[in-house]
């Protein structure tokens, strides 16, 4: 086997350059090690944590320090987390070297009553995006409608002020996925052209 040929070939599938001891992982454990990889390269390297946190969580009001390189040590504390909320998530609390944090994360063992909304794909001119939170005020745009660029497709309401949404190219209203009170987060996917 060409040790450097298999390397090569892994590079492809990583973000990260592959060492000696990836390159003996992928060897050992082929399918799994590139699972493992592949969630590393999103999530950061596990191995930082004490093992128990690892497989078991933290409990409300345990304390940890993870050292994230000579002489910085990062001490984080969970404080607790909230009901599940209807598209499956929750929000959990902690605090980051004293600091109060929070972070909405996936709860898979909740039944989803809501699908999360759909995002909006940067560079997708047919996809039209919230460019803020806010709630929809108004809705101009009609499916089937035809559109130019620049046209008001609705109106989002934050803090008091209106932000007009306007088509970022030229063509037919094929979806409309908001309704007018309905309250958005930014990216949130608002309406399809075609």
């Amino acid at each position: 086997m060409d040790l450097e040929a298999e390397r090569a070939r892994i590079q492809q599938q990583l973000p990260r350059p592959v060492t000696d001891e990836d390159l003996a992982s992928h060897l050992m454990y082929p399918r799994v090690w590139l699972e493992y990889a592949r969630a590393r390269a999103v999530y950061g390297d596990p191995t930082d944590l004490p093992t128990p946190v690892f497989f078991y969580g933290m409990e409300p009001g345990e304390e940890i320090s993870v050292d994230l390189e000579r002489g910085k040590t990062l001490i984080v504390r969970y404080l607790a987390s909230s009901e599940p909320h209807e598209d499956g998530t929750r929000t959990v609390f902690f605090e980051l070297n004293g600091q109060p944090r929070s972070v909405r994360v996936a709860d898979r063992t909740q039944v989803v009553a809501h699908a999360p909304p759909r995002k909006a794909e940067s560079g997708n001119a047919s996809h039209v995006g919230a460019p803020m939170p806010g709630v929809v005020a108004n809705i101009a745009a009609a499916v089937g409608a035809r559109v130019e660029r620049g046209q008001l497709l609705l109106t989002l309401e934050a803090m008091k002020m209106e932000t007009a949404v306007r088509a970022s190219a030229a063509g037919e209203v094929a979806e409309v996925l908001v309704r007018a009170g309905q309250t958005v987060e930014a990216r949130d996917l608002l309406v399809i052209l075609q």
